[in-house]
C-alpha cells in the first residue's frame, strides 16, 4: 500500500499506477484516519505553501487543501502519470486550486525554500537514495518549515498487509521476498534508521513516533483489493486463468480474521516522522 516516488521503472506508469487509480476510492476510505492525522498536523500551525510527497491520486492533497483553505497553496508530487492524471481530474471536479506535478521527488528541481510544510502518506519509502531525497525536500523548505510523514512499521506489525503474499507464496514461489531496509513499502520500518536518514539530510528536531490507526473499508471491496493491489495483485496479471483462480481461492481465507459485520478492519502500525527546517 504505497504511492511511488522513487525509481521510475514501468510499475507505476502502467500496472501498478493503474491499479491504484482503479482502487482509489477504496484506498482513500481505508486510509482516511491517516489522512486526518496529516491534515490535523498541517492545520496545527500556519501554512502558506504545502507539498504532499508521493501524493498518488491526490486524496490527501485535496483534503489538506479543503482544510487549509485559500490561505495555503497545496502541491502534490508523484512519479506515476496515471495517478497524477486521476488527481488532476479529482481537483477539477472538486473545483480546488491544487497543483499536481508528475516527477520524482528525489531529483525534481523544486524552487528553493518555497514550501513551509511537507507531508506524505506512505509516499517516501521508495527512494533509491533516501538521504538525497530528504535533502532535496529540505532544500525546497524554508526556514521554520515543518515535515510530517506517515510510513509503515515492520511487516510483522502489519499482518493485514502481508496476508496475501504469505497465503499465495506456495503457489507463487517466485514472489519477491522483502529485504530489510530495501526501498519499498516497509523500507522505513526501523525507527533509528529513519531518524538517521532525516537528520543526515539536514532536518532538525527529527522524531519518529509510533502511531496505530484502525482502518476500515467495505467487505464488498475486498476481492477487488486482493486482485489488484500489492505483490499478489501484480503477480496475478501474468497468470493463466486456472492458476489465477487457485491463488485467489488460497488468499481469500487469509483475510477472514479481518472481516466482520460486512466490514474489513485492521490496525495500521506506522511511524509518524516529524522534523523542522532550521
Amino acid at each position: 500500500m504505497q504511492t511511488a516516488t522513487g525509481s521510475p521503472g514501468g510499475l507505476w506508469q502502467s500496472g501498478g499506477g493503474n491499479a491504484w487509480v482503479q482502487e482509489q476510492a477504496v484506498i482513500d476510505q481505508m486510509f482516511r484516519p491517516i489522512e486526518t492525522l496529516l491534515v490535523e498536523a498541517a492545520a496545527s500551525g500556519p501554512v502558506e505553501r504545502l507539498l504532499d510527497v508521493g501524493c498518488g491520486t491526490g486524496g490527501t492533497t485535496l483534503a489538506l487543501a479543503r482544510r487549509l483553505g485559500h490561505a495555503a497553496r497545496c502541491t502534490g508530487i508523484d512519479i506515476s502519470e496515471p495517478m497524477i492524471a486521476a488527481a488532476r481530474q479529482q481537483a477539477q471536479a472538486a473545483a480546488l486550486a491544487v497543483d499536481f506535478v508528475c516527477a520524482d521527488a528525489e531529483h525534481h528541481r523544486f524552487e528553493p525554500a518555497s514550501f513551509d510544510m511537507v507531508v506524505s502518506r506512505f509516499g517516501v519509502m521508495f527512494f533509491d537514495d533516501p538521504v538525497a531525497a530528504f535533502a532535496n525536500l529540505r532544500a525546497a523548505t524554508r526556514g521554520g518549515g515543518r515535515l510530517r510523514c506517515i510510513v509503515w512499521r515492520a511487516p510483522e506489525d502489519n499482518p493485514f498487509m502481508t496476508a496475501a503474499e504469505k497465503a499465495a507464496r506456495p503457489l507463487l514461489p517466485g514472489l519477491p521476498v522483502r529485504q530489510a531496509d530495501e526501498a519499498g513499502q516497509f523500507g522505513f520500518a526501523r525507527q533509528a534508521r529513519v531518524r538517521d536518514i532525516v537528520t543526515h539530510a539536514g532536518w532538525e528536531q527529527a522524531a519518529v513516533e509510533p502511531v496505530d490507526v484502525q482502518c476500515r473499508f467495505p467487505e464488498s471491496e475486498l476481492d477487488g483489493y486482493i486482485s489488484r493491489m500489492g505483490l499478489v495483485g501484480r503477480a496475478l496479471d501474468g497468470l493463466d486463468a486456472g492458476l489465477r483462480q487457485r491463488v485467489l481461492d488460497a488468499v481469500r481465507p487469509a483475510f477472514h480474521a479481518f472481516v466482520g459485520g460486512g466490514t474489513v478492519s485492521f490496525r495500521a502500525a506506522c511511524w509518524m516522522v516529524s522534523a523542522q527546517a532550521a
